[in-house]
């Protein structure tokens, strides 16, 4: 894959506002609502996630978009954003260009050397970890409305993780939790529903 391309998204076209309510949506629904992550919360009810609609179409404008995003959370306090989501509704719909693009951002990170005072999360529709099956249920604790990068503080990472000790269970009981639930009751998620009514 060259820096010039990359894969169009398979949805039918959102409005920004819609892809930011989506996203809200998953982040509340799923995330918070299932506890997939004990950290979100805080940040959340603080009303300090930044949500940020890429309109990049192809690989250099994503990574020139990342970029200022990138420095706009390094120099911002974190009381205002502590986190920012990334949303790319136009493009990486296939999960393997998704990845080989994430490789680049962090080398973005990297060349502006915020390589230890930033990292870059990663949340796909069709989010596969290396050692599933498409269909496994644990797949879904990354899987998002549309192509996320997650862009986090390691300070802020380094407090949660002292305020939750146990921070290596979280992968365990969050398969328990999605075993639970099953696909069946994924589906019925309400920002599940809507996006498939959009």
């Amino acid at each position: 894959m060259n820096a010039t391309s990359a894969s169009p998204a398979t949805e039918p076209p959102f409005s920004d506002d819609d892809v930011i309510a989506l996203t809200r949506a998953w982040l509340e629904q799923a995330v918070i609502g299932l506890n997939l992550c004990p950290f979100a919360k805080s940040v959340h009810v603080k009303d300090q996630v930044r949500y940020h609609v890429s309109q990049g179409q192809d690989w250099d404008s994503l990574a020139a978009d990342l970029e200022q995003q990138l420095a706009f959370l390094a120099k911002t306090a974190p009381e205002q954003v502590d986190t920012t989501l990334f949303i790319i509704p136009l493009a990486l719909a296939d999960f393997h260009e998704y990845n080989d693009f994430l490789d680049w951002a962090d080398r973005i990170l990297e060349r502006l050397e915020l390589d230890g005072v930033l990292q870059i999360a990663s949340f796909h529709p069709d989010y596969q970890f290396a050692d599933a099956q498409p269909d496994d249920i644990e797949n879904y604790s990354n899987r998002s409305p549309f192509p996320i990068l997650h862009l986090l503080r390691e300070n802020s990472i380094d407090r949660a993780v002292e305020a939750y000790p146990d921070a290596s269970a979280i992968f365990d009981k969050n398969r328990v939790t999605l075993r639970k639930l099953g696909l069946t009751g994924w589906n019925m998620l309400p920002f599940v529903v809507s996006k498939r009514q959009r």
